[in-house]
């Protein structure tokens, strides 16, 4: 162990009651490392907050001694942009509080969606949760929030009340729309490169039926499927969600038969309503014979992350997303032609197109810097780089896929939905970054805070 790594951890554990970890500790390799283990983390130490007073004081050691910092509680969204940082963990800061009489949930910055879902579920309230129970509420909140329930309620983002934060100064402060409106609106989508949120107060919503599921194919169904998939959300209602994917399932033991090794085709969905009402809506699919699977039917909010089933634990992962400007037979066919083409997904894990539209695309009355998103369609790709052949493999598919696709693109990314090498500008229109970038010039002018895109980079 270096001396500088000796100073620098003597110097932060005297700053926090939290665990400290520098190069040489042991146990620093894996405090590290984050849930996405395809990405390289390279810090100068590890903080484990024990609390906002932790937080307050690393960010107040790191503006006075030159240092960034990089806030993650888990890491689901790491980027990789960590070198010369002080990596800060909020992953303990788990404070849950439901309040069913307000319709209002309180999070500390280490509580996970799965956690809401099951405190919310026995009062008939939800929140705008994602396809994974895993992810904590604050870090995808920051980035915007594609839920299944946006196309009726819009993004998470704009469902927030407030947030308590510790600026880029070390103060503590309790941000809303009245008390700062400006840091308030960056926020909500802006990531965050703005100030550490400790804890969030948002909206919870009054659905007390929801009804959801899969249903599974084989491959050599994809085409009539998708044909039936455009045409249910060509005209579903705002409360209907339905996702089309291409899947390799991998052939191994934890993989439940039937679909153990299947190359799938699969619609998932979410309808918050009556179960009969739900099942009509997909009276297109309904016909298509031959599933392997079908798990629809009545849905409690906590098994939300039932649906999709995606894995809890970490693991490597290789991301790319593009937002459709159109979805007609040529956009279908050559999704078709580029992803299973060749008779199976692979080198993919899944190819998957999210039905957007709604209250998504449209300007939410003080929304935040999320804005909207006019693309009724989002194409997702994941692969899994298992080995270096592996991840060459994929970010070969996906430069293809994304080659093919470029006159049916438009080039933006949800924020949450960036991947590796892309930047904070694919994720807003230029006002939108020029905005935010004023922002963080002058709330952060020593740049001491660093999201996992930063809004000035690139």
């Amino acid at each position: 162990m270096s001396k500088n790594n000796i100073h620098l951890g003597g110097e932060l554990r005297r700053a926090v009651r939290g665990g400290v970890l520098v190069p040489g500790d042991e146990g620093f390799a894996k405090a590290r490392t984050p849930w996405n283990l395809a990405v390289e983390q390279n810090v100068l130490a590890v903080v484990e907050a024990a609390d906002a007073d932790d937080v307050a004081s690393v960010i107040a050691y790191a503006g006075l001694a030159g240092i960034g910092v990089s806030t993650q509680p888990s890491g689901h969204g790491a980027s990789g942009d960590t070198d010369g940082t002080i990596l800060l963990r909020t992953g303990r800061l788990r404070d849950l509080e439901i309040l069913p009489g307000e319709r209002l949930a309180r999070v500390g910055a280490g509580v996970s969606w799965g956690e809401v879902l099951a405190g919310a579920s026995g009062h008939g309230l939800i929140g705008l949760a994602g396809s994974s129970p895993a992810p904590t509420v604050v870090g995808y909140t920051l980035g915007g929030g594609v839920s299944w329930f946006g196309r009726k309620y819009g993004f998470a983002a704009d469902s927030v009340r407030s947030f308590d934060v510790v600026t880029a100064d070390g103060a503590r402060a309790r941000v809303d729309a009245d008390s700062d409106p400006e840091l308030f609106w960056a926020l909500r989508g802006g990531g965050g490169d703005f100030a550490v949120v400790t804890a969030m107060e948002f909206a919870l919503y009054p659905e007390p039926l929801l009804y959801g599921g899969r249903m599974v194919w084989t491959a050599g169904r994809a085409g009539e499927v998708l044909a039936a998939y455009r045409e249910t959300t060509a005209e579903a209602p705002q409360e209907l969600t339905a996702w089309f994917s291409l899947m390799q399932f991998p052939p191994l033991p934890h993989v439940p038969e039937p679909l153990r090794g299947l190359s799938a085709v699969i619609v998932d969905v979410t309808y918050l309503g009556d179960s009969g009402e739900g099942q009509a809506l997909l009276h297109r699919l309904e016909k298509i014979d031959g599933r392997v699977l079908d798990t629809r039917g009545p849905l409690p909010v906590a098994e939300l992350g039932s649906i999709c089933a995606e894995p809890t634990d970490p693991g490597p992962g290789m991301f790319r997303g593009e937002l459709l400007t159109r979805f007609d037979d040529t956009v279908a066919a050559t999704i078709l032609e580029e992803v299973v083409g060749s008779g199976t997904v692979a080198p993919l894990a899944v190819a998957q197109l999210r039905h957007l539209g709604g209250a998504l695309a449209r300007p939410a009355a003080g929304g935040g810097a999320c804005g909207r998103i006019e693309e009724e369609y989002l194409l997702g790709l994941l692969g899994v780089p298992f080995t270096p052949e592996a991840g060459a493999a994929i970010g070969e598919r996906f430069r293809a896929v994304s080659a093919a696709l470029v006159p049916y693109t438009s080039g933006r990314k949800p924020f949450t939905n960036l991947g590796a090498g892309e930047k904070a500008a694919n994720a807003f229109p230029g006002e939108v970054l020029a905005r935010l970038r004023d922002v963080k010039r002058r709330r952060d002018p020593l740049g001491v805070l660093r999201s996992n895109y930063p809004v000035l980079a690139g």
